[in-house]
C-alpha cells in the first residue's frame, strides 16, 4: 500500500503537535499510512514536551513507511536551520517549510507516494522568503501545471467551492465573471466523480446578492453573469441549480438536495463549513494531478506548544486523502 505524504508545515505552529496526534489515532479513526517531511528534532521534541508516546523511525524512501507506520511515525528527514519555539515565527525555517512542501509534490507526481496532504503555513514568513502566489492552493498548482486550482472545502454533510477567493469583498462582483463560474464548475463536477465517487453530482449554485438579487432589484450579477453560467453548464448535462438565496442554501434540509455548492466569494463558503463543524473541516485542492488536501485552519501560533490542539481536521484531510486517491486508482 502506498503511503500519503505529510508535509511540515509552520514548525512553531501546531502542525507537529497535530501530526504526532493523528498517528496516535492509527487503526481507529485514522486508517490511511502516512510519514511526514520534516525534521525529526521537532517532532522527537514535541512528543516529550507534550508526553505523547509517539516512537519516531527516519525513513530514505516513502515506500518503507507502509511497513512501520504501525510501530512509529515514519519521517522522512529535511533539517530545519534554526531551533523552533513554539509560537515564534523564524525566517530562517522558512526554506525548509517550502522544501518540505516540494518533495511531497515531487513525491505525488512521480506516483511514489498516493497523494499529499499539507500542514498549515505561515504565509506572512514565506512571503518574507520569496512566496510569489497567495498561498498553497496557487503554489501547487504552478509547480504541477494544474491550470486552474479549484479550493473545496469539505465536512460531513456539505462540501462548498468559492469561485472567488482571497479577493476583498468590495471587488468580488467586478471579478466574477460567466467563464469562471463555468471553468470552476466543471473541474468541481469531474472530481465529484472521479475523486469522490459521484456518478451524477448535483451543484447547488449560490447567488451574489440578498435574495440572489430578487430578479434584478437587488443587483444584476444572477441575471447578467451567474445564471448564463448556469445555462452553460446545463448544456453539459450537469445537474445545476440556482442562482439560489445564500442564506437558505444550508440548512440541514436543503443540503439533502446538492452535493456541493458552487459560492460565489470565500467567506459565502466558508462560514457554513466552519459553522457546522469547525474541528473537521477539509481543503481540498482540485484540478491538479496529483491528490492534495490540508487541514481547514491555521498554523494556531497562539496555542502552539500547550498541547491544545484538535487533531480531528488533519486526521479528515489523511482520511479523505486515501478515499481521493483509491477512486482515482479505480477510475
Amino acid at each position: 500500500m502506498q503511503s500519503l505524504a505529510l508535509t511540515m508545515g509552520e514548525p512553531a505552529g501546531i502542525g507537529p503537535e497535530i501530526t504526532l496526534k493523528a498517528w496516535l489515532m492509527r487503526g481507529g479513526k485514522m486508517r490511511v499510512p502516512f510519514f511526514v517531511i520534516g525534521d525529526p528534532s521537532l517532532y522527537a521534541a514535541q512528543a516529550r514536551q507534550h508526553a505523547l508516546d509517539v516512537p519516531l523511525r527516519e525513513i530514505t524512501s516513502p515506500a518503507e513507511a507502509a511497513a512501520c507506520f504501525d510501530d512509529a511515525l515514519p519521517v522522512l528527514p529535511y533539517r530545519l536551520s534554526s531551533p523552533v519555539r513554539p509560537g515564534r515565527l523564524d525566517p530562517q525555517n522558512a526554506a525548509a517549510v517550502m522544501a518540505s512542501i516540494d518533495v511531497g509534490c515531487d513525491l505525488a507526481l512521480a506516483g511514489t507516494v498516493s497523494g499529499l496532504v499539507t500542514n498549515p503555513i505561515h504565509k506572512r514568513v514565506l512571503y518574507e522568503a520569496g512566496l510569489a502566489v497567495p498561498g498553497h492552493t496557487e503554489y501547487l498548482a504552478a509547480r504541477t501545471g494544474g491550470a486552474i486550482p479549484v479550493m473545496m472545502l469539505s465536512c460531513p454533510g456539505l462540501r462548498v467551492v468559492p469561485v472567488s477567493v482571497h479577493v476583498p469583498l468590495a471587488d468580488v462582483a467586478r471579478v466574477l465573471t460567466r467563464d469562471m463560474i463555468v471553468a470552476k464548475g466543471r473541474i468541481l463536477a469531474h472530481a465529484l466523480r472521479r475523486d469522490l465517487g459521484i456518478a451524477a453530482p448535483r451543484i447547488a449554485v449560490a447567488g451574489l446578492n440578498p435574495h440572489a438579487g430578487e430578479e434584478g432589484h437587488i443587483g444584476r450579477e444572477e441575471i447578467d453573469i451567474i445564471t448564463p453560467a448556469i445555462e452553460v453548464l446545463r448544456a453539459d448535462g450537469l445537474d445545476v441549480s440556482g442562482p439560489l438565496p445564500a442564506d437558505t442554501l444550508f440548512h440541514a434540509a436543503a443540503r439533502e438536495r446538492y452535493d456541493a455548492a458552487l459560492c460565489m466569494y470565500h467567506d459565502q463558503a466558508l462560514i457554513p463549513i466552519k459553522t457546522i463543524d469547525f474541528d473537521h473541516g477539509v481543503n481540498s485542492t482540485l484540478g491538479l494531478p496529483i491528490v492534495r488536501t490540508s487541514p481547514d485552519h491555521g498554523t494556531a501560533l497562539d496555542i502552539a506548544g500547550r498541547g491544545m490542539a484538535h487533531p480531528g481536521s488533519l486526521i479528515a484531510a489523511l482520511q479523505l486523502a486515501g478515499q481521493m486517491a483509491a477512486n482515482r486508482a479505480r477510475a
